[in-house]
Parts: structure tokens; C-alpha cells; sequence
């Protein structure tokens, strides 16, 4: 499949975002204390991390979707500028309430931050 210039540059955070929202997904949802220093211990706390990573994969779906049907690529870039851009602002304001957290999240925020205004670009240019 061949993309033009106009496609790579729609499409390539959507790309960027699924390589790292799915597997941070299934890391979420069966070991979340291998990357993070939290303890998982009651079932309440398993099946939050569960429903996260469903929020997670179901938004790849979609992301999915509009890499490879026309008619889904704005839903796809809406999503993804919404899903990135909370989550960029939730950890900054996490970082002013709570204090910074380990320079995985901290690249994370700033990441999911970028991504998310590359959506707003992506979506603003004529």
C-alpha cells in the first residue's frame, strides 16, 4: 500500500500512538507494578486497570480504523487528539498537585502532550 506525503502526515501519530497505547494497554491490565511503582492487591484495584486497558484498545480500534478507512480517519484523529491531550493534562496537573512522578511518566505526559497537538495541527491545516 502506498501513502502520499498527505497521508504520512495525517496518519503517522495514529501509527506512533497505537505502537505505544497497545502495549501499555496490556501492561495496564496484567502487570501495571512491572513499570510503575504501585501494588495491585484487591480485585477492585485488577479490574480498574482491566477497564483501563479496554479504554485503551478501544481506542486503537478506532485509531485503526482510520488508518485504513477513509470514512473513519476524522473520528480517528478527534479521538486521538482527545485521548492524548487529557491524558498530557491530567499528568501535568498531577505534576503541580501531586509532584513529579518517575521520568517515564514525565516523558509520557510530554509525549501524549506532542501528540496530541499534532492531532490539533493535523486537523487544523486546509
Amino acid at each position: 500500500m502506498m501513502y502520499s506525503k498527505q497521508d504520512f502526515i495525517s496518519k503517522i501519530h495514529l501509527i506512533i500512538s497505537l505502537l505505544i497505547v497497545i502495549p501499555v494497554a496490556f501492561i495496564y491490565g496484567f502487570n501495571p507494578s512491572s513499570s510503575f511503582d504501585l501494588q495491585v492487591n484487591t480485585l477492585d484495584e485488577h479490574s480498574f486497570f482491566k477497564a483501563i486497558m479496554g479504554v485503551y484498545l478501544g481506542f486503537s480500534v478506532v485509531w485503526l480504523l482510520g488508518l485504513f478507512k477513509a470514512k473513519f480517519l476524522k473520528v480517528a484523529l478527534i479521538t486521538n487528539m482527545v485521548f492524548m491531550l487529557g491524558l498530557g493534562f491530567g499528568r501535568l496537573l498531577g505534576f503541580f498537585i501531586d509532584g513529579m512522578p518517575n521520568m517515564n511518566l514525565v516523558f509520557g505526559a510530554f509525549g501524549e502532550l506532542f501528540l496530541g497537538f499534532y492531532g490539533v495541527w493535523v486537523l487544523n491545516r486546509p
